[in-house]
């Protein structure tokens, strides 16, 4: 099954419809499978007076309230009703996570999307995954910041209340996350440990760690972009600009192409090379008729692919020669 690429727009629409929809233009353009928003009402997330996080106000470089911050990013309900059907129209499939119970029934029974991302953040709110898993949806569940047992309580909150499927996402919370805290081993940890199929949310600069991920085998990659890193906003400095997007897509399935089946067998388009370099039987010296076949009268050489194969060296040593051999004629019988 091809690895399913998320281009994470999030919040990098900065709050403009027409900036959502060039979103949905160059994730399409770049060949991803899905484009991602967050839905929320920010009443209904944060408290007024929460403080932004440390990137955030590195990002942002204002002084400002994380409410009034998230407020500034909010689209309305409307706003995501346009942005779907212009998904549907050039060929995109429409993803959003919901951070709140209204955001959720919008998501599910306004616009049908067949599938809930749940963010890092909600890995312990558990009377919302419960509400996520009543929707009875394949769940994609990231768990940035989470232990492994509490992905454990996730999952069985969701399974309980009837998600159908769930599929992990690793995730290190951090904007950029430094290289040495990506820890892509835990992909085999999660997988190990619940069964499930598992990806990879990536936060790094760049595009090598999300490309090593479905290496590990990842089936899903989610990856934040934007239309320009300069613009204002907590997340386009750790995003991947349009080109990188479009390069971020092409190796993943330029990796996804090698890895192949895994059964060792040589490939279809090695059977000339192999003629060309495989060594065959011929006679290292004159060799008359019934002399014996040894060591000192044979070797191997390459010969385009003609006579007996090197590896039936010990079935011909100490056999007579049926006719005469001249230097470097291969044997056969």
């Amino acid at each position: 099954m091809s690895v399913l690429i998320i281009a994470e727009a999030g919040v990098n629409h900065n709050g403009s419809v027409d900036a959502a929809m060039r979103l949905c233009d160059t994730a399409k353009s770049a060949g991803a499978d899905v484009v991602k928003f967050q839905t929320f009402k920010t009443e209904r997330l944060l408290t007024k007076d929460t403080a932004m996080a440390e990137y955030q106000q590195a990002n942002v470089g204002a002084v400002k309230t994380q409410f009034q911050m998230v407020k500034e990013l909010e689209l309305e309900f409307a706003a995501f009703r346009r942005i779907k059907d212009h998904c549907d129209s050039i060929g995109i499939q429409f993803l959003s996570t919901p951070d709140d119970v209204e955001s959720l029934d919008f998501l599910v029974d306004g616009l049908r999307v067949g599938t809930i991302k749940v963010g890092s953040g909600e890995v312990t709110n558990l009377p919302f995954l419960r509400s996520i898993g009543a929707k009875k949806l394949p769940v994609i569940l990231s768990t940035g910041m989470a232990t492994l047992g509490e992905v454990e309580r996730a999952i069985l909150e969701l399974e309980r209340s009837g998600a159908s499927k769930i599929t992990l996402l690793h995730c290190t919370s951090n904007y950029p996350c430094p290289m040495g805290e990506v820890n892509l081993r835990a992909m085999a940890t999660l997988r190990a440990a619940f069964g499930r199929d598992v990806g990879y949310s990536d936060h790094t600069r760049g595009i090598t760690v999300p490309i090593a991920a479905v290496a590990l085998g990842a089936c899903v990659v989610e990856k934040h972009f934007t239309l320009d890193k300069s613009l204002p906003g907590p997340d386009h400095k750790a995003s991947l600009d349009p080109a990188e997007l479009g390069a971020m897509v092409a190796g993943i399935r330029d990796i996804e192409a090698a890895l192949g089946d895994g059964i060792k067998k040589p490939a279809s388009s090695e059977a000339a090379v192999k003629a060309a370099v495989r060594r065959s039987i011929v006679a290292a010296a004159p060799i008359p008729k019934d002399a014996m076949f040894s060591a000192e009268n044979l070797t191997t050489k390459r010969t385009g692919g003609s006579g007996l194969p090197a590896e039936m060296w010990d079935y011909v040593i100490g056999r007579a020669a049926p006719k005469d051999f001249a230097v470097d004629e291969c044997i056969l019988f």
